[in-house]
């Protein structure tokens, strides 16, 4: 044995082992647990960190592992921070020194944005890239700086002047962290190891129908909000009693007795709560002359909290959404649910969705269809899109990513989910657009799955109880030539939703208006997705698959005996545009482009748009279909 190399190695273990200790006592950084999302970032004023950012692609992830496969994390020492750990953003003090990576000459992606779709080179790629941001900042005294994230994909590892700040999983919701220790007056740099890779364990898992766009895909900015300041809060109408406006507030200290004003200038509502020990109040107060909001009417009334230094506003609709037997109200009223499906993908631009004119865009086309109904899928959409549809007069369908076949025992699984079922119920609670949370899509039945499932619907209804909770099954067999709706998960929801795909996947189309139906549950029913796959621009007739011709005599068909199927409360076709996806590959049709859209991926309505468009027009009417 060479006596050098294993003094060597017993040296670096020892330094490691030191460095682990002295990182401790310099930090005392104990596991990061994930930190409470703070209420409405969206009215609060903010430093965008939008923009370019310096990225490094690190396919062996040597920013992250020593040679040893050891994660830096496990010993960094921000007083020695070497040359290894991409996040330390070391720059050579000498000309001597070696530093294998650079983030000032390195080369520059947006943010938000997808790597698949900015870089040529990255378009396929699935791993680990490193984003490094430069920035000014000036402290504002007796205030905490927040870091906050829309939305990263997957996982991401954040970094503040060299120092880890936290930790997140989930490639759709937001996240935070308070950094005020780490920031400093002047230069400062966030470093962020952003992961897309699949996993089986995940949510969702390895197996998907949509294009894996890696990055920081929605917005990064740094709030300074006074040490004492309004965390959270949940305004709505009661569903008990009548023009009663109720809800909760809880500071960002668990203090007792401090003030916090509850103002709704319109309705003359103005009224100071005290916290308990946990730092929260509640409150239900009867309003006056109350204009509910409604699709056809979506009302907003300006809201404000104020505690110490602290002043947010929101703007906020007042409904009740509930079930009655077969029957979907809104407001007390039985509403049919005009809907269309869609993701978050820009179909002309081919990226992830993320700016209020890409929401403009989408909804646009959806009111163009005579729509009052969008499901969201198959995971949280950015912010924007809720609270545009809360201006528009939109109802909305929300979902998280338990999709098709997941790791329905792994306990760390269902932790993920519950974790992004929570995120997304705190960002969108207060507003009245959201009407459903949904669960899953597309799940096979089995009792861990069942359990699973269950264990969401629990989680949610304790986040929750004012919306409608559903899933989006699918159709279990047939009997007698009836096809069967009875998927044991419909016991615990409140919409039966399931998806169809007769005449595409399997089935004739001209049988359609003739199939009969049975539902188990005696609940509203949405058929939350069918529809067929079509080229824009290729014309034949309406029996050759993948023309206009076929995908509009689809909808004609469908549309003819949809109405058959017992207690329909509405439904969303698949899907308003089409998408990316690497599950789709034939060539000249396809082209890694799901082609279910009513809109191509260059922004052209198909023939089958205005087929949907025909009907949902005579459904508004009223008139015989």
């Amino acid at each position: 044995m060479n006596p050098s190399i294993n003094n060597y190695t017993t040296m670096n273990t020892l330094m490691r082992k030191i460095g682990a200790i002295v990182c401790f006592l310099i930090l005392s950084v104990p596991a990061f647990a994930q930190e409470a999302l703070i209420q409405n970032t969206y009215n609060r004023e903010s430093l965008s960190l939008n923009g370019d950012w310096s990225y490094i692609i690190d396919p062996y992830e040597n920013g992250y592992y020593d040679y040893r496969r050891e994660p830096f994390d496990n010993y960094f020492n921000p007083a020695n921070p070497g040359s290894g750990a991409y996040f330390a953003n070391v720059k050579p003090a000498h000309k001597t020194d070696r530093v294998e990576y650079d983030f000032t000459n390195a080369d520059k992606i947006k943010v938000p944005g997808s790597w698949s779709v900015e870089k040529e080179q990255m378009h396929w790629y699935e791993g680990t890239v490193w984003y490094e941001k430069d920035f000014l900042f000036e402290p504002k005294a007796g205030h905490k700086s927040i870091l906050y994230f829309g939305a990263v994909n997957y996982e991401a590892h954040v970094y503040v002047n060299g120092i880890k700040v936290g930790h997140h999983i989930g490639g759709f919701t937001p996240f935070n962290f308070e950094v005020t220790k780490h920031l400093k007056k002047g230069n400062n740099f966030v470093v962020v190891k952003v992961d897309n890779t699949r996993k089986k364990d995940a949510v969702p898992t390895i197996n998907t129908d949509w294009w894996n766009h890696g990055g920081i895909t929605r917005e990064v900015k740094i709030l300074q909000v006074p040490e004492l300041y309004v965390a959270d809060y949940t305004v709505q109408l009661s569903k008990e009693q009548a023009n009663v406006i109720e809800g909760t507030v809880a500071l960002s200290e668990q203090k007792a007795g401090e003030l916090v004003t509850l103002n709704i200038p319109e309705l003359k509502i103005k009224k100071t709560l005290t916290t308990d020990a946990e730092g929260k109040a509640s409150f239900a107060i009867k309003a006056k002359k109350l204009t509910k909001w409604h699709v056809d009417k979506p009302y907003l009334y300006d809201v404000q909290w104020a505690a110490g230094q602290d002043v947010v506003n929101d703007r906020v609709g007042f409904r009740t959404i509930e079930v009655s037997g077969s029957d979907i109200l809104l407001n007390g009223e039985k509403v049919y649910l005009r809907g269309i499906c869609m993701h978050e993908e820009n179909p002309i631009e081919g990226r992830r969705n993320y700016s209020l004119e890409d929401a403009r865009m989408m909804f646009q086309w959806a009111k163009e269809l005579n729509t009052n109904f969008v499901r969201l899928a198959h995971y949280p959409h950015n912010e924007h899109m809720p609270r545009l549809a809360d201006e528009l007069g939109i109802l909305l369908w929300e979902e998280i990513p338990v999709y098709w076949t997941i790791d329905w025992t792994n306990t760390q699984t269902l932790a993920n989910a519950k974790g992004q079922l929570s995120e997304m119920v705190q960002r969108d609670k207060n507003r009245a657009s959201v009407i459903i949370w949904s669960m899953a899509n597309e799940t096979p039945v089995s009792e861990e799955r069942n359990q699973f499932l269950k264990a969401l619907v629990t989680t949610t209804r304790e986040l929750d109880n004012s919306r409608l909770i559903s899933a989006a099954m699918e159709v279990h067999g047939e009997e007698d030539g009836t096809k069967m709706i009875s998927d044991p998960f419909g016991e615990y929801v409140d919409i039966m939703s399931f998806n169809q795909y007769h005449g595409w996947y399997g089935g004739d189309i001209k049988d359609f208006p003739n199939l009969k139906w049975a539902v188990k549950y005696n609940k509203p029913v949405i058929v939350s997705e069918w529809g067929a796959g079509a080229k824009y621009g290729y014309r034949a007739d309406d029996q050759t698959i993948w023309s206009e011709d076929y995908q509009a005599y689809f909808y004609e068909q469908t549309l003819a005996g949809i109405e058959n199927i017992p207690n329909l409360a509405g439904f969303t076709p698949w899907i308003l545009a089409d998408f990316r996806s690497p599950r789709r590959p034939l060539a000249n049709i396809q082209d890694m482009w799901n082609r279910k859209g009513l809109i191509s991926d260059g922004g052209f309505k198909k023939q089958a748009f205005f087929v949907l468009k025909k009907y949902y027009d005579k459904k508004e009417a009223g008139t015989n279909l």
